[in-house]
């Protein structure tokens, strides 16, 4: 019993020793750059790209593994109104190319496009909540009766911008 008490009583004073002193600034978060300069930034890093990665079905991950996706983006271009931006893009290397209006919410300097419900044509109604930072996207996606997760990097495409 001596021993727990003196091993409690050392972690509690190594604790109150680590921790910062009530009078210490807090660490400086880095400048997040003004909204035109982050949406003109989304802009040229989307258009001309790919979305390369990889997508799960939930309770299927065991059996299912990793499923390989492409998304490719012909353009993204923010509209003039609220927070909703034209994408133009492709599924794989089949599918023919579509243009959605999406809604994309900014997490300080972290767009993430956000979904609810929405048709996608051809393909049904979809939920989603993606984001994108320093080249790479994650999120969940969801559509009637099933949903899972989805990430990648997003790839400058050859020939394009």
């Amino acid at each position: 019993m001596k021993r727990v008490l003196l091993l409690l009583t050392c972690c509690s004073l190594l604790g109150w020793s680590l921790a910062p002193a009530a009078d210490d600034p807090p660490p400086q978060a880095a400048a997040t750059p003004d909204r035109e300069t982050l949406i003109r930034d989304f802009e040229r890093s989307m258009s001309g790209a790919a979305l390369k990665g990889y997508f799960t079905i939930n309770g299927k991950e065991q059996e299912n593994g990793l499923k390989e996706e492409t998304y490719h983006l012909k353009s993204v271009k923010k509209l003039k109104h609220g927070d909703f931006w034209q994408f133009e893009w492709q599924y794989g290397n089949a599918g023919k190319t579509l243009s959605l209006p999406l809604e994309i919410k900014w997490a300080g300097d972290t767009p993430v496009i956000t979904l609810t419900d929405v048709l996608v044509p051809g393909m049904g109604k979809f939920t989603a909540r993606v984001l994108f930072y320093d080249g790479e996207y994650a999120g969940t996606w969801s559509a009637a009766d099933h949903g899972g997760r989805i990430f990648g990097k997003v790839v400058p495409e050859t020939g394009q911008k």
